[in-house]
C-alpha cells in the first residue's frame, strides 16, 4: 500500500474508493500543515483538501509566514472564514484583498513590517461585520502619524459592530507616541481597547473628549465636567503611555464607569518629573473606583527609573478598595516593602494571578502571615533579591497553582524544589538565574508536576549530569514542550539526552551554549528521532559558536521536518555564502530564519527586521 501511495495512480485509486464523507471526516481532524502535505499526493486527495480548506471557519497562520501567492491558494475559495490569525512578515498592502473577507468576524495581524496605514482603510471597506481586530505593525517609509490617525478613523467609521480594537505600532521616532488624536471617534460598541503608544496628555484628552485644564485643579474636584466621553462603555483598557500619572488615573476612574480591566505601562527614557509621576493619590483613586477585576501598573523593563512616589500606604489604599481583584501585576515600585505587598493578600481574597516585577524590597515575609489559598493559579515574582527557598514551601500548598515564575530570584536554591515538585497542576516553571544545581534538577525530575514549559536559563551550577538526572525515568519526558537551557555550560551529552528522552519537545532554546557541536543537531533533527515523537518547531542556536559551517545542510530536508523558526545569529550559518538561507528556504518554505539574535520566535525583535527579512 505504501508503494501504491507513492505512485500517483495507485494513491488515487485507493482514495477514490473511499466515501467522500469519510475523507472529509479524516480531513477535519488534521491541521493546515498536514492538509497541505496531503494535497500533492493525488488528485482525489487534492480535491478533498481543497474542499476542506474552503469551509474552514477558523485559521491560525501565526507560526508560518505565507507569501501572497501561498495565501491566495489557501483563502481564495473560502467563503466561510470568520476567525483568522495571520503572520504578515512577507505581506504588504496588496495582500489585503486576499484575506480581508466580508465573512471575517475576528482578525489578528502579526508582525506587519510592510503594511502602510492603508491597511486600516481597506479592512474598514471589506470587513464591515468585524467584531475583533488586533494588529502589531511597524511604521514604514516614515509615513506621518496623521496618515495612521486618518485611516484608523475611516476604519472605525465603517466597522460599526467592532467590540475589541487593539493596535500596537512600532517606530524609531519618539513623535509617533502622538499618533492618536483625542478627536478620534470610537464606536460605542467597543468594550476592549488597546493603544500603543500614546502620550499621557493625549490619553487624557482621548478619554475625556476635551482639553486638559489647570495642572492641579483636578485634585480638588470630585468629578470632571465633560461633554460625555466617547468610550464610556469600555470594560477593558490597555495603554502604553509616555508616563503614568495621577491625572491619567483620575481621567480613567472619572469617565470609564464600566471598566473592569485596566493595564497601564510606560517606558521612560529619562527620569520622571516627580511632580507628574504616579503617587499614592493615584492608587487611592483606583482603590476608590472599586470595580476592577484585573489591574496592571508597570514601568517597562527599558525604563531607567522606578515609581519613587508610591510607598506602602499607596498599595494599602489600593488593596482596601479592590477586593474584587482576580489579577494584579505591579512592576517597578521601588519603595514598596512587605507591609504593602502583604496588604494585597489580606484584602484581595479572590486573587488568582499575582505578578510583581522588580519589587526591590519584596521578601518571603510578605507571605508568612497568610494561609495558602486555593485560588492562586499564577504567581510571578521576578528579580526579587530577598526571595529565598522558604517561599517555595508556601507555594507548595497552593494546590491549584499552574504557573510559577521566580526568575532572577538568586537566593532560590535546591532545598526548595522538593516542595513544589509535587504540585499536580503546575505546567509552567521559570527558574532562570536562580542558584539551583544538578541535585535540584534531580529532585524536580523525580516529582509529579506535569511541567510543559521549563526555563533554566543562566543557572550556572547546572551541568550535563543534572539534565540527564532530571530526565531519567521522569514524567517530564512526556510533558515537556518548551525548554530553555541558554547560557549554560552544557555539552552534546545534555542535548542528546533531551533529544532521546523528550517525546513532546517542540521549542528548544540553547543560545550561548558554547560547547554544543554538530552532534547535538544530528540528534535533534534526525528523521529517526521524529518517529513517535513531536518534531521541533522552534530552535534557537544563537552564538553556539562551536557549530561547524555545515549548519545549513544539517537543518535542510529531510532533517528537522516541521521546523518553523531557526535562530542562527553569531554562528557559521552563512559561512557557505549569502545564498545559504535562500537555498534552505527553497526546501522548507514555511521556515523563518533569524540572524539578528532575537529571542525564540522573534517575539521581542521582529520590528527591527529590515523589510521583514531575517
Amino acid at each position: 500500500m505504501a508503494k501504491m501511495a507513492r505512485d500517483g495512480n495507485g494513491g488515487g485509486q485507493l482514495t477514490e474508493a473511499l466515501p467522500q464523507a469519510l475523507l472529509l471526516e479524516i480531513m477535519a481532524r488534521l491541521d493546515l500543515e498536514s492538509l497541505c502535505s496531503l494535497a500533492p499526493v493525488c488528485k482525489s486527495l487534492h480535491s478533498s483538501v481543497s474542499l476542506r480548506i474552503s469551509v474552514l471557519s477558523t485559521l491560525d497562520l501565526s507560526d508560518i509566514s505565507p507569501t501572497i501567492c501561498s495565501l491566495r491558494r489557501i483563502l481564495t475559495d473560502n467563503k466561510s472564514l470568520q476567525n483568522l490569525i495571520l503572520n504578515c512578515r512577507w505581506l504588504d498592502d496588496s495582500s489585503v484583498e486576499v484575506f480581508a473577507k466580508e465573512s471575517i468576524r475576528e482578525l489578528v495581524l502579526l508582525r506587519c513590517t510592510r503594511f502602510s496605514s492603508y491597511i486600516f482603510t481597506a479592512i474598514g471597506k471589506c470587513c464591515r461585520k468585524l467584531r475583533m481586530f488586533t494588529v502589531e505593525m511597524k511604521q514604514v517609509n516614515n509615513e506621518p502619524a496623521a496618515s495612521y490617525n486618518k485611516s484608523v478613523g475611516q476604519m472605525l467609521d465603517r466597522c460599526l459592530c467592532l467590540e475589541s480594537f487593539s493596535v500596537k505600532l512600532y517606530s524609531d521616532h519618539d513623535y509617533f507616541c502622538n499618533l492618536w488624536s483625542f478627536q478620534l471617534t470610537i464606536p460605542q460598541t467597543i468594550k476592549v481597547l488597546l493603544l500603543r503608544p500614546i502620550s499621557d496628555l493625549h490619553a487624557k484628552q482621548f478619554i475625556c473628549n476635551r482639553g486638559v485644564g489647570g495642572s492641579d485643579a483636578w485634585l480638588a474636584s470630585v468629578s470632571m465636567p465633560s461633554s460625555g466621553p466617547m468610550i464610556y462603555s469600555l470594560r477593558s483598557l490597555t495603554l502604553v503611555v509616555s508616563q503614568i500619572t495621577d491625572e491619567l488615573v483620575f481621567s480613567i476612574t472619572s469617565n470609564l464607569h464600566h471598566l473592569v480591566e485596566l493595564c497601564l505601562e510606560d517606558n521612560l527614557r529619562e527620569g520622571p518629573s516627580l511632580q507628574n509621576d504616579l503617587t499614592n493619590r493615584g492608587l487611592e483613586l483606583l482603590g476608590s473606583f472599586g470595580k476592577l477585576i484585573s489591574l496592571s501598573l508597570t514601568r517597562g523593563k527599558k525604563s531607567l527609573t522606578k515609581f519613587k512616589m508610591v510607598n506602602d500606604v499607596g498599595i494599602l489604599l489600593l488593596a482596601e478598595g479592590c477586593g474584587r481583584l482576580e489579577s494584579l501585576r505591579l512592576g517597578g515600585f521601588a519603595k514598596v516593602t512587605d507591609a504593602g505587598y502583604s496588604s494585597i493578600l489580606q484584602f484581595c481574597k479572590n486573587l488568582k494571578r499575582l505578578q510583581i516585577w522588580n519589587g526591590l524590597l519584596l521578601s518571603d515575609l510578605t507571605f508568612h502571615n497568610f494561609a495558602p489559598t486555593g485560588n492562586l493559579t499564577e504567581v510571578r515574582l521576578v528579580s526579587g533579591k530577598y526571595i529565598t527557598s522558604e517561599i517555595l514551601e508556601y507555594f507548595s500548598l497552593c494546590e491549584n497553582l499552574q504557573v510559577l515564575d521566580l526568575s532572577l530570584c538568586r537566593n532560590i536554591a535546591d532545598e526548595g524544589l522538593n516542595s513544589i515538585s509535587r504540585l499536580c497542576k503546575m505546567t509552567t516553571l521559570n527558574l532562570s538565574g536562580v542558584d539551583i544545581s544538578d541535585e535540584g534538577l534531580s529532585t524536580l525530575g523525580g516529582g509529579t508536576s506535569p511541567i510543559e514549559t521549563l526555563n533554566l536559563r543562566g543557572c550556572k551550577r547546572i551541568t550535563d549530569r543534572g539534565i540527564v538526572m532530571m530526565l531519567c525515568d521522569s514524567i517530564l519526558r512526556k510533558t515537556l514542550v518548551t525548554l530553555d537551557l541558554s547560557y549554560l555550560s552544557l555539552s552534546d551529552i545534555a542535548i542528546v539526552a533531551v533529544a532521546e528522552a523528550c517525546t513532546e519537545i517542540s521549542n528548544l532554546c540553547i543560545r550561548n551554549c558554547f560547547f554544543i557541536s554538530d552532534a547535538s543537531l544530528s540528534a535533534l533533527g534526525s528523521p529517526e528521532r521524529t518517529r513517535g515523537k513531536r518534531s521541533l518547531r522552534k530552535l534557537d542556536l544563537f552564538n553556539c559558536c562551536r557549530l561547524s559551517a555545515n549548519v545549513s545542510r544539517m537543518v535542510s530536508h529531510p532533517f528537522f521536518c516541521g521546523l518553523r523558526w531557526l535562530g542562527v545569529g553569531k554562528t557559521r550559518f552563512f559561512s557557505e555564502g549569502k545564498d545559504a538561507p535562500e537555498e534552505l528556504l527553497s526546501t522548507k518554505p514555511g521556515l523563518s530564519i533569524c540572524a539578528m539574535g532575537c529571542e525564540i520566535g522573534c517575539k521581542d525583535g521582529w520590528q527591527h527586521h529590515a523589510g521583514g527579512a531575517a
